[in-house]
């Protein structure tokens, strides 16, 4: 009985990471010269903008890409509103620009996701511009939720997955050397796989 006891306890007192985590249908480890980081998508709450970064990984993802900018709370002094992340994107080498479609901006106010620590989201500029490029938040940063002033159009960002390991690498990453928000060099992207699991 003490021993159900127990469990019971460990099961109500786990992180509650694991019993929040929205259902995921997708795992990907995006392997950097700094170590690999591993990802869930959350295909059913953002399928729009899964399908979107999982084409991409499918035409582009081995042939890799970079991590290319760093944003930490001193290297943004023309902010009002502060935020932390780094960007990249596949290699452009390889894409065909040409063929590159924007998808339409999926809402946090609409897949019920939030930019928490270690997020995936979709970097864009106007409404409806995210295509190829992506970033993961350090630290939660609800200003880049629909609603949030970060951008100042109030539409938020695209999150459509979350690191489950590897946030090490990321701020690693983040921590870079770097000229202003820009990494020098960047970080190099060897792959991104799909897990089958």
């Amino acid at each position: 009985m003490q021993v159900l006891f127990m469990l019971l306890l460990l099961v109500y007192n786990a992180p509650s990471f694991a019993r929040d985590e929205p259902d995921s249908a997708a795992t990907v480890i995006i392997h950097t010269e700094l170590g690999d980081i591993r990802a869930v998508l959350y295909m059913k709450h953002a399928p729009v903008t899964c399908a979107n970064f999982m084409k991409y990984v499918g035409l582009f993802g081995k042939e890799g890409g970079t991590f290319y900018r760093t944003v930490t709370p001193e290297n943004q002094p023309d902010n009002k509103i502060k935020i932390e992340v780094i960007q990249g994107g596949f290699n452009p080498d390889q894409i065909d620009t040409a063929g590159i479609r924007p998808v339409l901006l999926e809402r946090t106010s609409k897949t019920g996701l939030s930019h928490k620590d270690g997020t995936l989201s979709m970097a864009r500029n106007s409404t409806d511009s995210g295509s190829t490029e992506f970033f993961i938040c350090i630290g939660d940063q609800p200003e880049l939720d629909y609603g949030g002033m970060r951008n100042p159009d109030g539409q938020g960002f695209a999150a459509f997955g979350r690191v489950v390991s590897g946030m090490e690498i990321v701020r690693l990453i983040q921590h870079s050397p770097a000229n202003g928000q820009t990494l020098t060099p960047p970080v190099l992207i060897h792959s991104i796989d799909v897990i089958e699991e």
